[in-house]
């Protein structure tokens, strides 16, 4: 055997598969724009091991120009991974290398091959693998049209997909811009606390929080802000809160800072300098009675509020 042309013999022990021309169709594949076979599916029907056969091609590299061999990207892979199931992909096949990327074969690749493989199982495989390539060639052409208006439709579910994104986003921008004032009714203890909890949620660097009697239960509220987000608490001496539960706090969602002053009667939350809410009852007594919460549009009084 001459080793720089020719590879090592049949490796008797390989898994033996049947190589009717049906069979090897479905391991065809488009990558590229071009019909392609995986090193591995080439090595299962001529049985060798998969290694052996990319030895030749290295042996043998000015016979395989990219036209006629070339490796896969991990993208691309996938890709095929993702349409088709083959016999490569299983994860006990014995000619597929899990450690690098796979080489694919067009069909002048595996004539070329074919031509270094001197054997009676290499002459009827090379025989059957030509006929599948011509038969997917002529199975292309017939439904070519087909295919492209199954690209052009899917071209045009990812254009949908995308302006449906917009229009949600949209939407969910207009839901937040909507709201403008909110009636609760006794009873209503959550519906009131998920109103506030998106409040707070909406701050970017600060909140001030105005409510003369304020107690623990805001904390628990203020643990939904997002990270970072300071907050400044302006209360009453009526406020339950001690300067333990603000250092506990503190230690886990910084920085929560707290000021008594008797200029206000009712409640306010602002939002980065930038919104301002009315609140009809105390934080602490959300839904317990019949109360609004009302978004103030003019920004003097953001202003005003913000710099009390």
């Amino acid at each position: 055997m001459n080793e720089k042309n020719n590879i090592a013999p049949i490796n008797e022990e390989l898994k033996v598969v049947k190589y009717e021309t049906e069979n090897i169709k479905k391991l065809i594949y488009t990558v590229r724009g071009k019909q392609v076979m995986l090193d591995s599916d080439v090595a299962m029907l001529y049985h060798y091991e998969t290694k052996k056969i990319n030895q030749t091609v290295k042996r043998n590299i000015e016979r395989f120009p990219e036209k006629f061999c070339f490796q896969l990207t991990e993208g691309e892979l996938k890709s095929m991974w993702s349409q088709f199931v083959t016999t490569s992909k299983l994860e006990d096949n014995k000619y597929r290398s899990k450690k690098y990327l796979p080489y694919v074969f067009t069909e002048q690749g595996i004539a070329m091959l074919s031509g270094l493989l001197r054997n009676e199982i290499a002459v009827q495989v090379s025989i059957n693998i030509m006929d599948a390539f011509v038969e997917m060639r002529k199975f292309i052409a017939s439904n070519g049209q087909v295919f492209q208006e199954i690209s052009s439709i899917k071209g045009k579910l990812l254009e949908y997909d995308k302006k449906f994104d917009e229009v949600f986003n949209e939407l969910q921008k207009n839901k937040e811009a909507e709201f403008k004032q909110k009636i609760f009714f006794n009873g209503q203890i959550y519906d009131a606390y998920s109103l506030i909890i998106d409040i707070i949620k909406r701050a970017k660097s600060k909140i001030l929080i105005i409510d003369n009697y304020i107690d623990d239960s805001i904390l628990k509220m203020l643990s939904k802000k997002n990270k970072d987000v300071e907050v400044v608490i302006l209360t009453s001496q009526n406020c339950n809160l001690t300067k333990l539960d603000i250092q506990k706090f503190n230690k886990q969602y910084p920085t929560l800072k707290l000021a008594i002053t008797n200029k206000f009667h009712d409640r306010f939350i602002v939002i980065d300098n930038k919104e301002l809410y009315h609140c009809g009852a105390s934080l602490k007594d959300l839904g317990k009675k019949c109360f609004a919460i009302s978004k103030i549009e003019d920004m003097e009084y953001v202003e005003k509020i913000s710099n009390t």
